[in-house]
């Protein structure tokens, strides 16, 4: 459900849809007026101790006509058909691998997956810590196997602190790890509308713990990318970074490196992690809507709903295309909910500029 972020009944109205739920959990997604803290803590303690209150603040929300902001999205997963456990990853900024890696193990070996059941995880990030590309990685290695989506956030369009919350307690600068196992067929969809182009670039100098490319193709970052792009230094905007993205390619795979903004010395920040070596490949867009739909249609089963996590950068670019409308009716008829993203988390990868989603699905005949 989808509530205007500065309702004063903003609690009443969630408890009127989740109570008869009984939830196991419930997902807050946006930044309501009275703070996602109190909010949580007032639907935890409505909703009592056996249902867990997850949330973050995001660029923008998905709800069930499609995209909109200023509003809240709360989703309810009845303990009936779920199962739930959250982990904090605290100190992002001190990357304490080591000590991610085996609380990650003890608390898998804790939750006990049931073998007969789905089970899938959620990876809530903190973007402004940057620490996505190592979180994602430590979880693939600490258990191997487990699909798991899950989108960075951060406060608007402004890149401003979020607000992390687990049953009303802030946990700032933590990644939020939750385990669901359900009686539900689950499936991972993805979808980037980008292709490479035959334009390829060296990056010759970085800042890899603060993701900025200095230099390709030992030219300064910025120039280069103009001349690549064809498009003015001056005239270098969010949105045409959005239009005209860096693909890193990874296996059989390119993988979007967005450009967040230009530093003011001729650098580019990024919003995912990069080094010095990699070769990057330029990347033309492709339909936004069309190749969306084929990639739901493609799911063995219609979904019930899709947790999804979508960049705010292709969110920008459908307004500058004129095409808002349309993915909207994309997300409301394929049933998506879930927010606007700096940066997704996938298969053991961190992307930008890409739709990730777990679509929950009725199980298998028997």
């Amino acid at each position: 459900m989808s509530v205007p972020a500065a309702a004063p009944d903003l609690v009443e109205r969630v408890l009127s849809q989740m109570q008869a739920l009984r939830p196991a959990l419930v997902l807050l997604f946006g930044s309501p007026l009275k703070g996602l803290a109190q909010v949580g803590a007032e639907l935890h303690r409505a909703l009592g101790p056996d249902c867990r209150v997850v949330g973050c603040a995001s660029a923008g929300e998905i709800g069930p006509q499609g995209y909109c902001n200023e509003s809240v999205i709360a989703l309810g997963l009845p303990a009936d058909s779920f199962r739930v456990g959250i982990c904090a990853l605290r100190d992002q900024a001190q990357i304490p691998v080591s000590d991610w890696m085996s609380t990650l193990r003890r608390f898998h070996a804790d939750f006990r997956p049931d073998l007969r059941r789905s089970c899938f995880g959620i990876l809530l990030a903190d973007a402004l810590a940057r620490q996505e590309d190592v979180l994602v990685a430590t979880l693939d290695a600490a258990i191997p196997g487990l699909p798991v989506v899950g989108g960075s956030a951060a406060e608007g369009m402004e890149f401003l602190p979020t607000c992390q919350m687990v049953d009303g307690r802030a946990q700032v600068g933590a990644a939020l790890f939750l385990m669901v196992e359900t009686d539900l067929a689950v499936a991972e969809v993805s979808f980037a509308h980008f292709r490479p182009t035959d334009k390829r670039a060296v990056v010759t100098a970085a800042d890899a713990q603060n993701r900025v490319i200095w230099e390709l193709n030992a030219e300064p970052a910025a120039q280069e990318y103009a001349r690549l792009t064809g498009i003015p230094l001056g005239a270098l905007t969010t949105t045409e970074f959005a239009r005209h993205p860096l693909l890193l390619r990874t296996g059989r795979r390119h993988h979007v490196r967005a450009i967040r903004a230009m530093t003011t010395d001729g650098g580019l920040q990024l919003l995912s992690g990069i080094e010095a070596g990699n070769i990057l490949t330029l990347g033309r867009a492709v339909d936004m809507t069309r190749g969306f739909a084929d990639a739901m249609d493609a799911l063995p089963r219609p979904p019930l709903m899709v947790l999804g996590f979508d960049c705010i950068l292709r969110r920008l670019a459908l307004e500058r295309a004129g095409m808002t409308g349309q993915m909207s009716e994309l997300l409301a008829r394929y049933r998506v909910a879930g927010f606007n993203t700096f940066g997704e988390q996938y298969s053991g990868m961190h992307v930008n500029q890409t739709f990730v989603g777990m679509a929950l699905m009725p199980p298998e005949a028997s």
